[in-house]
């Protein structure tokens, strides 16, 4: 009877975050030199470890922990990606995963050798990461416009022109300030504090947070 060789199984991350202002993305110095594109950045990713990972979300989880340092606040699954020619070591698959995370949290990381780039200006990555990239940007810009899903870029508390000022920013669309304000209280996605942001020479905005742990779809596009 005929063997084959199992293939490759693997987990990639495109992790975003807003950074002076843009929507950026993580890229990660690879560097184990037993593995392909030694030195290179990349998607954050590595193999699926059958002995501990319960699914690919775990792996996903586990791989952002120990080669970042922290746990994602907000990950999803976006697609599998496969093919004989993606990986130089054999056939291989890929369960692609999108996360978003405040900046204030990556501040707090250690790890050295990773960079952040512009979501509208990433460079040549190796395997088929651009593309993974291109089609996670392409899911946060549609589901930002129907979901709570940008309030997972702010840190806990927030105030609403902060929030547009990252809608704007990732979906790439000019909106009223006002209009957006009612929108997103009307959906009842975010709720007040009832503390102020102190400091600055105008009256100190209301403080906001998103209302529940989870992602809230709206009964309305944004």
């Amino acid at each position: 009877m005929k063997r084959y060789e199992d293939p490759l199984a693997l987990v990639d991350v495109t992790l975003f975050t807003i950074r002076e202002g843009r929507l950026s993305l993580l890229l990660a110095t690879r560097k184990n030199r037993d593995e392909p594109y030694f030195g290179a950045l990349a998607l954050p990713g590595g193999v699926i470890h059958t002995d501990e990972d319960e699914n690919a979300q775990d792996a996903a989880s586990r791989v952002v922990r120990t080669k970042l340092g922290f746990d994602p606040p907000y990950m999803e699954q976006l697609y599998t990606f496969s093919g004989r020619l993606r990986d130089p070591r054999r056939w291989s698959l890929s369960v692609a995963y999108y996360s978003l995370v405040p900046e204030s949290v990556l501040e707090q990381t250690q790890v050295e050798g990773l960079e952040f780039v512009p979501a509208d200006r990433i460079p040549d990555l190796p395997f088929d990461h651009n593309e993974i990239a291109a089609m996670a940007i392409r899911r946060l810009r549609s589901k930002s416009t129907y979901s709570s899903l940008l309030t997972f870029l702010l840190p806990s508390e927030f105030t609403i022109p902060e929030l547009h000022a990252v809608y704007e920013q990732v979906t790439g669309s000019a909106t009223n300030i006002a209009a957006f304000r009612k929108k997103v209280l009307d959906e009842d996605m975010i709720e007040a504090t009832g503390e102020r942001r102190k400091g600055g020479q105008h009256r100190a905005p209301d403080l906001y947070r998103r209302k529940g742990n989870g992602l809230q779809e709206l009964k309305r596009t944004i």
